[in-house]
This record gives structure tokens, C-alpha cells and sequence, in this order.
């Protein structure tokens, strides 16, 4: 059975955004009780919990991430901008977008998130390991090559695919499965035809000048990268089922058609049914399902090598379970490990079979009311 190599370091919890109402930082007033900002540290030690002490743990094996060093970040950002973070930091912080604010702590985080990404696929292309996740945060996949957006402040993925091509990848492929649209990764290669961007995620649209893309289908790339963004935006509520098919019809034959050396799959589980900042109702048993396909494809294409690297996911108990269940489909178990806590949904009719059934009885049930009625 293989092995997970997870890639993680404690000092990313010192990234704190505070508190507010959902991730405004703003107190109103009259609020009793204000919560905090949904990118914060007790959704990630859930994670790692759960990966030691749940029962996926004799599987994974640990490694101590890594900073990120100055020169790696100018692979995928401008020097420009990484130099304004620099001075933020320096500065105390600085509210770069909305929700989005550098704070002491939050720039070490974020080279650690950064660094930790590289240290991950470092190992995958000098041969030790083939299935390696990225236990980050920040998270990265807004932040485009000059500006921060998103809660992220240094694209992970990006930087980590930069680095498989300047080793001896020629095409690199990233699928991004969190529910908001992996705008800065796309923004970063949307020129190339040597990276395809693929994103899974419901339909936002654009969110302002910190987020200009729309992620809509029709951003398909640009010049050379003509046809190398594949955009999916799925409608609320898209569930288990809907992903698996989007997965299939369109995920899968574009990976088939591109032919990757390298595959780096970002996840989120914010697209769960309870998150706070999503609305596509997947479960255990979907994510499970997502995570089993990307193995396979890791195995057809890039011989079984395949970069997790973690996004979002705000619910602090079921993004946790989600993300086990990501990963037992990525180790390609044989059974769950894990019964899912909170979704429980039985096998449905379609909606119309529902609808036809529902309007059958209601039609006999007005009828005999009518009967009674009359004879009365």
C-alpha cells in the first residue's frame, strides 16, 4: 500500500486575520459574540488531528516544511509585489482586500506555506516519494502574480508548478476542486501552453478589483494559452453526483487529451455541504470519489505522481473529515475509513420521478377532499 507524505509546519498557525463578522474584521457593535475569521488556525490543527490520530494515520508519513526563500517567489511574482509584502510586514500590516489582511506573523506564515509547497514537490521530482500533500496556509490559489486577493498572499501551487517545469516536467496540469475559482493560478499561466489550469467551482463571478476574473467558461487562455483554462462553474447545490459527472465529461478528457507530466491537485472543502463560504453539497462520499479519480490519473499520466496542496475549507469539524476522505481516495483504499458525521442523504429519485410522484399523490389526495366536500 502506499504511503502519503505529508508536508507541514507549525509556525503557518501564527497567521492570525482576528475576528468579526464572518471575514469583514468588522465589529458593528451590537453583536454579543463575533466570530473569527474563517481562515484561521483551529480549521487546520482539526486537520492535522485528524490525519495523526484518525485511522488514515499508519498510512501518511511526516516532513517538516520549509520558508519559502526570496529568489523562488519571483518565479510566479513580480518582484514589485513581493517587495510591498515585505514592507506591509515590516509596516505591522496592511489590509490588502477585502478579508485579506497582513498581520505580524502573517508573512512568516505565508513563506512557510509557500516554502513548505516547494519542499512537497521537491520530493515527488528527486524521486522519494509520488503522492505528497501540502498541509498549507495561507492558502494561495487567488493570489496572482501582483496582487494579493482571497485571504492568499503567495500562490503555493503556482510556485510549485513553476518548479516541475524548470526540473524536467514539460506539462504540468493543476486541477482545483475548491469552491471559489482558482483565479490566481489561472492568471499566472494563462499565457502557456505548458500548464492546464482546470477549476471546479461554483458560480461566483468576479468579487471586485482584488478578483477581476469571472470564471466563467469563456476564460479559456490567452495567446499561447488559447484553450489551456478550462473553467467549470457549477450550479449551487451541484452535490456528490454532479461533481463525479463534470469530473468524468470534462475533467478527465481534457488530462487524457493534455497528457501530463505532473498532475498538482488543489483541494478545498469549502464545495462541502455545511461550509460556511460555499454551497455545493458534496459529502465524504463525493470527495472520497474526486480523490480516487485524480489517483487514477496520477497513475495513467504522470507514473502514480501527484502534489495535494491544501486551500480552503471553513468548517472546522467536516472540512477535516472531507479532507480524510480526499486523501483515502488519493491512496486508492479499498473501503472508507471514516463514516461521514453529518451528511446523510439516501438514495433519491430524480427530481422529476420526486415531482410526478409528489403531483400524483397530491392530485389523488385533492380529489377525495373534493369528494367529501361535495358530498357534504
Amino acid at each position: 500500500m502506499d504511503n502519503l507524505h505529508v508536508f507541514w509546519h507549525e509556525g503557518m498557525l501564527k497567521h492570525n486575520l482576528g475576528q468579526g463578522v464572518f471575514d469583514t474584521l468588522h465589529d458593528p457593535g451590537f453583536l454579543e459574540v463575533l466570530e473569527n475569521h474563517p481562515e484561521n488556525a483551529n480549521r487546520v490543527k482539526n486537520m492535522i488531528s485528524i490525519l495523526k490520530k484518525g485511522p488514515i494515520g499508519p498510512h501518511i508519513q511526516w516532513h517538516s516544511g520549509r520558508p519559502a526563500i526570496l529568489h523562488e517567489l519571483h518565479s510566479f511574482h513580480t518582484p514589485e509585489y513581493v517587495k510591498m509584502l515585505i514592507e506591509a510586514d515590516a509596516a505591522g500590516g496592511k489590509t490588502l482586500c477585502g478579508g485579506t489582511r497582513l498581520n505580524p506573523g502573517s508573512w512568516e506564515a505565508a513563506l512557510l506555506a509557500a516554502g513548505t509547497t516547494l519542499e512537497a514537490m521537491q520530493y515527488i521530482l528527486d524521486g522519494h516519494g509520488k503522492l505528497c500533500y501540502a498541509l498549507v496556509r495561507p492558502p494561495g490559489h487567488h493570489a496572482q502574480p501582483n496582487q494579493a486577493d482571497g485571504y492568499c498572499f503567495l500562490n503555493n501551487a503556482g510556485l510549485a508548478v513553476q518548479l516541475a517545469l524548470r526540473s524536467s516536467c514539460k506539462r504540468v496540469a493543476v486541477v482545483d476542486i475548491d469552491v471559489h475559482y482558482g483565479n490566481g493560478t489561472a492568471e499566472g499561466f494563462y499565457e502557456r501552453d505548458d500548464v492546464l489550469t482546470i477549476s471546479l467551482h461554483m458560480n461566483h463571478g468576479s468579487w471586485g478589483p482584488s478578483h477581476p476574473q469571472s470564471g466563467l467558461h469563456d476564460e479559456i487562455g490567452r495567446g499561447n494559452g488559447r484553450g489551456f483554462n478550462l473553467n467549470i462553474p457549477l450550479p449551487n447545490g451541484t452535490g456528490d453526483r454532479g461533481y463525479e459527472h463534470a469530473m468524468h465529461e470534462l475533467v478527465v478528457p481534457a488530462i487524457s487529451k493534455f497528457k501530463p507530466e505532473m498532475i498538482v491537485f488543489v483541494i478545498g472543502q469549502d464545495s462541502s455541504a455545511f461550509d460556511p463560504n460555499g454551497r455545493q453539497c458534496l459529502t465524504m462520499s463525493g470527495y472520497r470519489r474526486i480523490g480516487q479519480i485524480m489517483r487514477q490519473q496520477a497513475d495513467q499520466f504522470s507514473g502514480g505522481c501527484l502534489l495535494v496542496v491544501q486551500e480552503g475549507g471553513y468548517h472546522v469539524t467536516y472540512a477535516s473529515y472531507c479532507l480524510h476522505a480526499i486523501l483515502e481516495g488519493v491512496l486508492n483504499l479499498p473501503q472508507p475509513l471514516l463514516t461521514d458525521p453529518m451528511a446523510y442523504y439516501p438514495e433519491e429519485d430524480t427530481y422529476s420521478e420526486r415531482i410526478e410522484f409528489i403531483k400524483k399523490y397530491w392530485q389523488e389526495v385533492s380529489e377525495s377532499w373534493l369528494k367529501e366536500s361535495n358530498a357534504s
